[in-house]
């Protein structure tokens, strides 16, 4: 089962049917985040190969959107951490290892997990805003939004990855 896809083995426990995409999404990245930065050192973790975003910067944006996403889905504005971490995405930062990184990105799925397991699937149309311009989206929107945000950024990570090896 471990060589397959986290959607194809099956229900992820206490997870609504509804959400259980997007808890094979976060899952995945979760495992492709590992993969993937394998073998990267923290001296590459700042490097942009070809003008491509670092891999410190998808670590970190991929974490922080889910986390913003995760508050926006609970009718909540975002916070003065949240805003000052959004300002620091991708600063080269070499006080920060790679394995830091991909706890803290562990850590985020892990407790946003816990969250979708919280949520009632009736209240998934549910109107939610996001951002500062309060735009209108619903519940499942947002959810869907940070996974989908998250693999696109996986994506990015593995061919700046490529591109370093």
């Amino acid at each position: 089962m471990e060589n397959l896809e986290v959607w194809m083995r099956g229900p992820i426990e206490g997870v609504p049917a509804l959400l259980q995409p997007v808890a094979h999404a976060l899952l995945q990245v979760e495992e492709d985040v590992l993969k993937y930065t394998a073998q990267i050192s923290s001296a590459q973790l700042w490097t942009k190969p070809g003008g491509n975003a670092s891999i410190g910067f998808h670590l970190q944006h991929i974490r922080g959107v889910i986390d913003r996403m995760f508050t926006y889905a609970e009718g909540k504005p975002l916070s003065e951490e949240q805003f000052d971490y959004l300002r620091n995405e991708g600063a080269d930062n070499v006080g920060l290892s790679t394995s830091f990184l991909v706890e803290h990105l562990h850590q985020q799925i892990k407790h946003s997990l816990q969250k979708l397991k919280l949520i009632d699937p009736d209240t998934l149309t549910e109107i939610r805003f996001l951002g500062r311009k309060r735009i209108p989206t619903t519940l499942i929107g947002l959810l869907f939004h940070a996974a989908e945000h998250a693999q696109r950024h996986v994506g990015q990570l593995l061919v700046t990855a490529r591109c370093l090896s």
